[in-house]
């Protein structure tokens, strides 16, 4: 039966009995009086930044409660709520926004940026879509483990701009995840108002064009909130598929305190007051006679204790000593390398067909392991790699994707969370800039950040000599050896691509692994039948010699032999670097330092590339052995043309040669 109070919400108790609506108010109580108390030490100087949730407390609390203390929450900087109901003990939110070793990330990151798998929370990251991507994941680990869970995350209303956003919703449609997508739509991203953000008259609106459910929830109301919320989890948990939930709410402070409200009408400011979530609850269980003077004390004190409490202990924690090794040893999880030696029967295999072995291989060695891409299932990719594996694996494992880079990768990254390994492939790697942003902040950084290991391969069709132009031609590795937590591989034989591969899979790290497409077809070498490893940063020298020392990896290693073996005269380390990330340095320096002399080649575009990195390593630790100057050869800095002629001009092995010849004249 409805009540309604004196207050400007409608509250319906349903069958709700009077604990759960008092802990419904304890629970939004609490990070209320959280809040207050951090905006003093804010304007105290005590803590760097707050980004408040004052007046939505109702949607955190509500939605966290409706959900089985197993189901993972997504949230954002404003749902402390979500941290607090679940049950994370104040001392270590205390030290996280302090920088505190006893916080979740050892001082690394702030605020809300932090998951735990203690607590079933993954928290978000600024660039705010990717977590939707993730959450698609995390339920996708869910389907597979038939554990009828859910997963619930959060947006804003500006997030829903983004095209994460839309990525997420059309996965998790397509393969019917059991996601709550939830927007708190506050009024404002940062200052700008609705209006100039979306024309829909709801976000809600936005769920028929992707075949989801949406509802539109009075975001203040803790009842409607909890009751609906609950209602759509034990749905989904029956009947797995995504809803989506706009739920109607203010911001009432800035989007950092920082940032003010003198944007917000004062008007529009009062008439959300007015609307106070806990304030309006309070009044509807004191007309009820549910929350006495005694119990709203009690709870008050009993916060306020909890409070001082952990602030003290926060306090008391000396500061973070800084420790270069902590910090080094911390990009990656660690893993130890399983050396698996191949069998001595051996097949000649293509390079394609020694991918195509090893993934399969790993696909039994691992029931956990799921490949998704555009085209890879039936069809069997454009490279025809995955030809045969949905009869094999079926397609629960062997997933086709919409196309949309970015969600694949940040579902690739739930499923990491979920326990379990993937494989994504690229169907070219000039097509990862579409998954960019997932792959360099998220995967890279999750482990350095709070010890959440991203255990993804993404497979990069690559190269040129094939006369496919600008968009399916690049080599662009030296976009993720740039950044720290990424592990890079690059072969250039079968045999180093099926092993290697078997390690990336076994690899709990991210790794983009490097196939170069005009090699797919064109190499050949007897390959071991079996299962088998080989170990990253251990470079191959395909040939030994004194006069000078070549370094390479993927198709140069090829113009280099072809190079060889038309001067027979010169005697040459060749060294095939085999991974880029981590790199054997060691191979590297020593040959140098034998051979006096050293030439370094890449099919990129020479400037910011591999090979100047390299070049600056042997002057910085060979520069006493050197008998002349370190050569580096890459491609023009032009886009990859498409015409034959202008691609040969293009590609630096036609210079390989002439300036190999005058280094050992030098």
């Amino acid at each position: 039966m409805a009540s309604i109070s004196e207050s400007n919400i409608a509250y319906n108790k349903k069958d709700l009995d009077d604990k759960t609506l008092l802990k419904l108010y304890y629970n939004m109580l609490k990070p209320r009086l959280i809040e207050e108390k951090m905006l003093i030490l804010l304007r105290q100087g005590k803590i760097s930044k707050w980004f408040s949730g004052i007046g939505q407390e109702a949607i955190s609390v509500g939605v966290t409660m409706a959900l089985k203390p197993t189901e993972y929450i997504l949230p954002m900087h404003r749902n402390l709520g979500v941290f607090t109901t679940r049950k994370i003990p104040l001392h270590r939110l205390f030290c996280q926004w302090q920088g505190k070793l006893s916080g979740f990330t050892k001082g690394r990151d702030r605020s809300f940026h932090f998951g735990t798998q203690d607590y079933k929370i993954v928290g978000m990251i600024s660039h705010l879509g990717p977590q939707m991507g993730v959450a698609d994941g995390i339920a996708l680990g869910n389907l597979l483990k038939k554990n009828n869970q859910v997963t619930a995350v959060f947006t804003g209303e500006g997030g829903t701009s983004e095209g994460d956003f839309h990525e997420a919703l059309n996965v998790a449609s397509v393969w019917q995840l059991p996601v709550i997508f939830c927007i708190e739509n506050n009024g404002y991203g940062l200052s700008t108002p609705t209006e100039q953000q979306y024309r829909c008259e709801n976000l809600a609106d936005r769920g028929k064009g992707y075949g989801i459910d949406a509802y539109v929830i009075d975001g203040n109301n803790i009842l409607e909130v909890y009751t609906k919320v609950k209602e759509l989890a034990e749905s989904l948990r029956k009947h797995p598929r995504p809803v989506l939930i706009e739920f109607k709410t203010f911001r009432r402070r800035g989007h950092e305190e920082a940032s003010g409200t003198k944007y917000v009408p004062e008007a529009k400011m009062k008439a959300w007051e007015a609307k106070d979530p806990i304030d309006n609850f309070k009044n509807f269980l004191h007309t009820e006679g549910i929350l006495t003077p005694e119990i709203e004390a009690q709870f008050e004190a009993e916060i306020k204790f909890e409070i001082t409490s952990a602030l003290t202990s926060a306090y008391a924690e000396s500061s973070i000593t800084p420790n270069e090794s902590n910090e080094l040893n911390d990009v990656y999880k660690g893993s130890i390398y399983k050396d698996i030696k191949p069998n001595t029967k051996l097949k000649e295999l293509r390079f394609v067909d020694a991918i195509s072995e090893g993934l399969k291989q790993s696909m039994e060695q691992h029931n956990d392991l799921v490949i998704m891409g555009q085209d890879i299932a039936e069809y069997g990719g454009v490279f025809k790699i995955t030809d045969g594996f949905v009869e094999a694996f079926g397609t629960d494992r062997v997933r086709n994707t919409p196309i949309c880079e970015s969600a694949i990768v940040e579902t690739a990254m739930g499923l990491s969370i979920s326990g379990f390994k993937s494989v994504v492939e690229m169907q070219f790697s000039d097509f990862v800039t579409s998954g960019f942003n997932p792959i360099v902040n998220y995967l890279a950084k999750s482990h350095y950040r709070w010890a959440q290991s991203a255990d993804v391969v993404i497979r990069m069709p690559c190269g040129a000599g094939v006369a496919a132009g600008p968009f399916h031609s690049q080599t662009n590795e030296a976009w993720f050896t740039k950044t720290p937590g990424l592990k890079v591989v690059y072969p250039a034989f079968p045999f180093d691509a099926k092993g290697l591969l078997a390690t990336a899979v076994n690899d709990p790290n991210p790794v983009l692994f490097f196939e170069h497409k005009a090699l797919y077809r064109s190499i050949r070498q007897d390959v071991p039948t079996d299962y088998y490893t080989l170990p990253f940063g251990k470079a191959s020298i395909l040939k030994e010699g004194e006069s000078v020392s070549i370094i390479s990896y993927g198709a140069g290693v090829h113009w280099a032999l072809e190079t060889l073996e038309k001067h027979p005269n010169i005697s040459a380390d060749l060294i095939d670097l085999r991974t880029l990330q981590p790199l054997d340095s060691n191979t590297i320096i020593a040959s140098v330092k034998k051979t006096g002399r050293a030439i370094i080649l890449q099919e990129d575009s020479l400037f910011g590339g591999i090979a100047s990195d390299l070049s600056a390593l042997l002057m910085e630790t060979c520069f006493e052995y050197l008998d002349a100057p370190v050569k580096r050869i890459g491609s023009l800095e032009t886009p990859i043309p498409f015409a034959s002629q202008l691609e040969d001009q293009y590609l630096g092995k036609r210079k390989f040669e002439k300036t190999l010849i005058s280094l050992l004249a030098y």
